[in-house]
């Protein structure tokens, strides 16, 4: 489905009934990173379904996927007494705004009045409350143990989605003698752990757990540590010699012409695909990294709005758009993620959208949904920053696997 079609047909059904009179509002200021096409297409939801209300929508994009960037220069501006309306941001970051600072506004009259309670799933509102209060409005769920895979290359590899290790590197295989990159990425800290992030959920959850949200020594420097640093130096081998630095939307462009045969890179790189009229299935194959398929990494990005009293009418209309059914789904579907709630049909959804959809639930249903480490919804920014550098640096040739574990504790506990 042409995007530019979908958007026109489907903003309109998005308007916010509890908040629709706000028609006056003043505008809103939004500091985001949301700068790849099919991110920005999907903003283009927002920004439309807010202009519907009469919010006018003053755009503040900071480039640089993970958002730490933006998290750089929010911090200047809070810092300057020039706090933006509205900022995206993600997990611990939400805690640490909310712990550290004490302006971000209360939500909770429009909480209260669309029962927010009821259809945000316990582990988001984790991150989307303080102190049992609303204090950042959930746009979607990304999950980011996802390889993307070029449908004509992976038939030239024998047709078999791999579901194992050894199935995954047979493919890998395959493609390298077929003359491709097996492997797109980009050498940037947070992709080097996104792919971390899945080889180690690969190992096992209990193994995840301990090791990225218990913060346990043993899990941090043991066996299984050092087995995963070892498939990193596998994953390393079929990556191109121009990685360094890559965007990650450029490395999923590599994966949709064809140069390169897949991509390990969480959901949001589906819209690039179908910004490129890409299909599902046809042009391209999602499937969960090997071995975890019943569990969920995830993420979600959430809106907060800073404030040092009540919330504006124009931010209160904003988090009830962001909040909408309608909206959840129209947005959800250009961007690749699923909805935050969990009341929003899939009839709009592509296969890959349904099956993230159903993944989603069957890891909620069955215990299987963790927070991811590498998008800072597992631990502290302290400590995700620490096993970047011993992630990027074992990438690098810096450390050998069992170096790495070894790094990977000390870093862990000196940040703790």
């Amino acid at each position: 489905m042409e995007i530019n079609k979908f958007l026109k047909t489907t903003v309109a059904a998005a308007a916010v009934s509890a908040f629709a009179g706000m028609a006056s509002a003043d505008d809103v200021e939004v500091l985001h990173w949301w700068t790849a096409g099919g991110e920005a297409a999907a903003l283009g939801v927002l920004k439309d379904d807010l202009a519907s209300q009469g919010v006018g929508w003053q755009d503040m994009p900071i480039a640089g996927g993970g958002g730490s960037d933006a998290m750089t220069v929010l911090r200047a501006r809070v810092v300057a007494g020039d706090a933006p309306t509205a900022a995206q941001m993600l997990g611990f970051d939400i805690k640490d705004w909310a712990g550290s600072t004490g302006n971000l506004a209360n939500l909770n009259s429009v909480a209260e009045a669309e029962g927010w309670d009821a259809v945000v799933p316990a582990a988001l509102q984790d991150f989307s409350k303080h102190d049992g209060n609303w204090i950042a409005a959930p746009v979607n769920v990304h999950s980011t143990n996802w390889v993307w895979v070029n449908k004509a290359a992976l038939d030239a590899a024998g047709g078999k989605a791999p579901t194992s290790w050894e199935e995954l590197i047979t493919v890998l295989d395959a493609m390298k003698a077929n003359g491709i990159t097996p492997l797109a990425h980009g050498g940037q800290a947070w992709q080097d752990a996104t792919i971390f992030d899945a080889v180690v959920l690969g190992l096992g959850a209990d193994f995840y757990k301990a090791a990225f949200i218990d913060m346990d020594e043993d899990a941090l420097g043991g066996d299984m540590m050092v087995e995963a640093f070892n498939r990193m130096a596998v994953l390393r081998s079929y990556v191109d010699d121009n990685f360094s630095g890559r965007d990650w939307n450029l490395a999923s462009a590599m994966v949709i012409e064809g140069t390169a045969g897949m991509q390990m890179m969480g959901d949001w790189a589906k819209g690039e695909f179908l910004k490129a009229g890409k299909t599902p299935g046809e042009d391209f194959v999602c499937i969960r990294f090997p071995g975890t398929q019943g569990l969920v990494t995830f993420n979600s990005d959430q809106f907060v709005m800073f404030d040092q009293g009540e919330a504006s009418d124009s931010q209160m209309a904003m988090a009830s758009a962001v909040m909408s059914p309608a909206f959840q789904s129209a947005f959800n579907v250009v961007k690749g993620s699923v909805p935050a709630r969990t009341d929003v049909p899939n009839d709009a959804f592509d296969d890959c959208g349904k099956k993230g959809m159903a993944d989603f639930a069957e890891a909620n249903a069955g215990g299987g949904l963790y927070g991811s480490m590498a998008h800072g919804h597992a631990n502290p920014a302290a400590v995700k920053n620490a096993i970047y550098d011993v992630v990027t640096a074992h990438f690098n040739g810096e450390y050998d696997a069992t170096e790495a574990a070894e790094e990977m504790v000390n870093a862990v506990l000196d940040a703790q």
